[in-house]
């Protein structure tokens, strides 16, 4: 993958299906695959969509609220006003972002926020488009910052774009929220009682808080080396991505200083990465146009936070190189509050960290060299809370591993990597009645390959997977799980150093969505030849 900037210029589990398991129809096509594709790609494709499924919606009355409309042009963020709905309450059962996208023309992929009261409630990216034209949309449940929206806040939203003779696409953007209100079979969610956003290092929670967690939206973009931080390698490895840690990261948070949770990043691949945009014209990597914050839970902490007092809480990614940005990490606390008491006491009583493991092996060789990559680190936290439904103690206990193998030539004109990444979290709350542990596996892979041929022949065949597991246990019985398995594959090839109507690219996709557990089953799969959707198939 030659550092040419070919690459893109960026820099629990909600089931949504009602069918129980096992009763699902056998499978049905959704849309009827094309004809025949075309050879290659031409000036126009499918309009971009993802195997996942849509936010599921209650059946009560609702109201919209017009959050932005807009088009980006440069780095001139959109501000305006929000407003709360009427006529749908200020406890509602659901709220839903969407967010509806049209550009058309030539445009590098974009990386956007949107940010309500200075939280942030969505982070985007955008397709790559068509000459043509081409439009998506993105939904989100929000319903966790019904706090901050039940009151009048200001809205910022920047996806920041370059508009010239040759970069033609402006990205013309609508952001709506509809509100679903409660009602006698659909309760107000049990949404934190407090949105703050981590604007500043310190933060004041207040006196109340029985529960803490904290949301990064992590990401290494902008371009530069961290936006393609799992191919980095340490001296003396010859290679154009450099970090003394090589390909190793890790998103900490910490409070007062003190370590306070770890998570492996995801790794994210834009619309325009790994050289090579028709891989995603028509379906994109996961989470690429709605990504996914990482969450922390530091009730733990709770008792320190509610002394009153401002405390520092920050997030920093450990394994890139000092002085060097290239992350983007912005954060929120999502606080829920004892409205029993006036105070709520506790301690810290458990802080157990090993050691973190950062090991790289290199293997210089012709005509491929070599980097093996592994590292590990855990962490255990406990405290307890007295509270007005008694004493509750909190365990969290988070570990995270990753390995893998990095394969290249010297003029990089062959390059590969195999990884996996690992994170699993358990939390045990104890308190009256059985203990109740919540446990989460996450497991994220990356299998992906880019050679040039002597002809100038770009071609890369990537695979790539995202897969969690979730378990809750009372006491020893399992009370609700899932299985999550989000799957792309592809594989496409252009010539390079053409104009554009000479590239005669050609390029294959398909992504397989599953989701099932004690509470149903959603499996989509998506097939793609040369920018044309070939198989919708709805397996439950």
């Amino acid at each position: 993958m030659r550092r040419r900037r070919i690459m893109s210029m960026l820099g629990g589990l909600t089931l949504a299906a009602a069918a129980m398991l096992g009763t699902g129809p056998a499978a049905i096509a959704a849309t009827p695959p094309a004809a025949t594709p075309p050879t290659e790609f031409g000036t126009d494709w499918h309009d971009p969509l993802t195997a996942a499924p849509p936010v599921a919606r209650p059946h009560t009355k609702s109201c919209q609220v017009t959050l932005a409309a807009t088009q980006f042009r440069d780095y001139t963020p959109y501000q305006g006003s929000y407003v709360p709905p009427k006529g749908c309450g200020d406890r509602w059962s659901k709220v839903v972002l969407r967010l509806d996208g049209k550009v058309k023309g030539r445009q590098y992929d974009r990386l956007g926020y949107l940010h309500v009261g200075g939280v942030e409630v969505l982070r985007t990216s955008t397709p790559e488009p068509s000459l043509d034209g081409i439009a998506w949309n993105v939904e989100k449940d929000v319903t966790r910052y019904s706090a901050t929206l039940r009151s009048a806040q200001p809205v910022e939203m920047l996806i920041g774009n370059t508009v010239d003779d040759t970069y033609t696409g402006v990205i013309d953007v609508k952001v709506t929220l509809t509100f679903y209100a409660a009602d006698a079979r659909n309760a107000p969610a049990a949404a934190p009682d407090r949105v703050l956003p981590l604007n500043t290092p310190q933060v004041t929670t207040g006196r109340t808080s029985e529960r803490v967690l904290a949301e990064v939206y992590a990401t290494g973009s902008g371009g530069g080396c961290e936006e393609f931080w799992y191919l980095a390698v340490p001296d003396p490895a010859t290679y154009s991505c450099k970090a003394p840690a090589g390909p190793n990261r890790e998103v900490q948070i910490t409070v007062d200083g003190q370590l306070a949770g770890i998570a492996a990043p995801f790794p994210t691949v834009w619309t325009g990465g790994w050289s090579n945009p028709f891989l995603w014209y028509v379906v994109p990597a996961p989470r690429a146009f709605d990504v996914q914050p990482v969450t922390y839970d530091l009730t733990p902490y709770a008792a320190l936070l509610n002394d009153g007092r401002p405390h520092r809480v920050e997030v920093s990614v450990a394994g890139v190189p000092a002085g060097q940005g290239g992350w983007s990490t912005p954060a929120n606390l999502l606080i829920w509050q004892d409205h029993g008491r006036n105070a709520v006491t506790g301690a810290l009583t458990r802080h157990d960290e090993t050691a973190p493991v950062n090991s790289t092996t290199y293997k210089p060789g012709s005509p491929e060299l070599r980097l093996d990559a592994a590292g590990s680190h855990r962490l255990t936290t406990a405290g307890y809370l007295d509270t007005s439904h008694g004493r509750v103690t909190t365990t969290v206990t988070r570990s995270v591993s990753s390995d893998s193998v990095h394969r290249w030539t010297g003029d990089e004109n062959t390059d590969a990597l195999k990884g996996n990444w690992h994170d699993d979290e358990s939390v045990t709350t104890r308190g009256r009645g059985p203990a109740v542990t919540a446990r989460n596996d996450r497991t994220y892979t990356m299998d992906g390959t880019t050679t040039i041929a002597a002809d100038g022949r770009l071609r890369t065949a990537i695979t790539l997977g995202d897969r969690a597991d979730a378990l809750t246990l009372r006491g020893t019985r399992p009370t609700a799980f899932s299985h999550l398995d989000d799957t792309y594959r592809g594989d496409a090839s252009w010539t390079m150093n053409v104009p554009r109507e000479q590239r005669h690219a050609t390029g294959t996709s398909a992504e397989r969505y599953r989701l099932y557990g004690s509470d149903g089953c959603y499996d989509r799969s998506l097939k793609t030849a040369q920018g044309t959707l070939t198989e919708d198939v709805r397996h439950c």
